[in-house]
């Protein structure tokens, strides 16, 4: 008999380690510990937070899902295993706005492939649209499949080949991310 108080207490006090591990926050966004990739459970390699370069306002909070974690962005970047990136805006960005970083993005780590992913990197840019506050850029890396476009929660689409899928990966990921902060959080490190 007294053991029922026991073991009541200790089910509520798992219960409670249980609710606590679902998600992480980074400036006032919170997402969740894992994605499920066609069945793969990622979990949350890290979160940072994109700047804007001159006025240091916020832009988007970044989460990066990865088979298993790591601070080796050079791991993450060779591996062949399912990746999702998550940009979860905290401003209003708009299209063209959007598709500047993403020719400054690949320009500054990707130049020497550049000329071979060109119209792939077109393409993603037409898919782009104004992002509102609250509204998400998600982009799954598929093994031999590239990357799968969603924007605003409506898939506009895959842009083929691991080639770019590393070469998109590597605007955060490489020498020359958006800013130092929001690499360094999407590797395990601290969000601002």
């Amino acid at each position: 008999m007294k053991r029922t108080p026991v073991l009541v207490l200790v089910g509520v006090i798992t219960m409670s380690w249980v609710g606590v591990a679902h998600s992480k926050e980074c400036a006032g966004v919170s997402v969740p510990d894992q994605s499920q990739v066609e069945g793969s459970t990622l979990v949350l390699n890290g979160l940072g937070l994109r700047q804007a370069t001159i006025l240091k306002v916020n832009v988007y909070v970044a989460a990066l899902y990865t088979a298993k974690a790591t601070s080796d962005s050079n791991a993450i970047l060779g591996s062949n295993t399912p990746k999702r990136l998550v940009l979860h805006f905290v401003r209003d960005v708009g299209a063209a706005d959007l598709n500047k970083a993403w020719d400054e993005g690949f320009e500054a780590n990707a130049k020497a492939q550049f000329p071979a992913l060109k119209q792939r990197v077109e393409n993603l840019k037409s898919s782009m649209a104004d992002m509102k506050t609250g509204e998400q850029l998600t982009f799954t890396h598929k093994p031999g499949g590239g990357i799968q476009v969603d924007v605003g929660g409506a898939a506009k689409g895959t842009i083929e080949g691991d080639d770019f899928a590393r070469a998109f990966l590597s605007i955060w990921l490489g020498t020359k991310p958006p800013n130092a902060n929001l690499k360094a959080g999407l590797l395990g490190g601290p969000c601002p």
